[in-house]
């Protein structure tokens, strides 16, 4: 999904790239988007199904879960990945994992549900009573929860679906791939051991990492060179 203008159309194209180098799995890629303006022709552009939230409110990701309803007819399984992930090694595991709710369990809070929702996989067309039930009590949901990922956590594992990744799989940027300090002052950033996409939360995105920027973190950084290899829009 990319809306507003924080991300360009660079980052669906390189994501789309990455996607394609990285699976064998017969897919379609579709960016769900309100503006399609610079998107390679292969991705599948098509509007963010309205969520009809009041105006004005902080960005705290809840037009994500309009993946939870109808999306203009689609069915099958969905893998989604946030826009500004980095994919490091085959994404095929992900399709094949068994679970019908699958999510990063968030890295922060271990010991909380809460998953982290850069990438997740689900069915699409089944949830959306779950959808239905956000919109009627988007108030009280607001109370009580701080963002989607957590109100989806919470609701996935009422239904018995919450599953997580393996661990290994989706790497924090910020907090797997940077040295400790004061390591991290002349060592580079590094991939995991088993990683396969590298999430980026915060402050820094890939652009940042790659120059060394730190952007407003207390964890400062080196120039993490290797994103140059993945984040590109080379098919090869």
């Amino acid at each position: 999904m990319k809306w507003g203008t924080k991300y360009g159309p660079e980052y669906v194209n390189r994501l789309h790239a990455m996607v394609q180098r990285h699976t064998r799995t017969p897919h379609a890629f579709v960016c769900l988007t309100d503006d399609s303006s610079g998107i390679h022709p292969d991705v599948v552009c098509l509007p963010i199904p309205p969520l009809d939230l009041p105006a004005g409110l902080p960005e705290r990701g809840w037009t994500k879960l309009t993946t939870l309803g109808e999306v203009w007819g689609l069915r099958g399984t969905a893998l989604f990945l946030d826009v500004d992930v980095v994919i490091v090694a085959s994404l095929d595991p992900f399709f094949s994992e068994p679970g019908r709710f699958l999510i990063i369990h968030d890295w922060k809070r271990p010991w909380r549900i809460t998953g982290n929702s850069s990438v997740y996989r689900f069915e699409l067309g089944v949830h959306g009573a779950l959808l239905d039930e956000f919109r009627r009590n988007f108030a009280q949901i607001r109370q009580q929860f701080r963002n989607e990922q957590a109100w989806l956590s919470h609701v996935m594992q009422r239904a018995g679906l919450l599953q997580y990744w393996p661990a290994k799989w989706c790497c924090s940027f910020k907090y797997h791939c940077i040295p400790r300090f004061p390591l991290n002052l002349w060592r580079a950033p590094t991939v995991p051991h088993e990683a396969r996409v590298v999430v980026f939360h915060g402050v820094m995105n890939p652009p940042d990492a790659l120059a060394g920027r730190s952007n407003g973190n207390w964890r400062r950084i080196r120039p993490a060179l290797w994103i140059a290899q993945h984040w590109t829009d080379s098919p090869h």
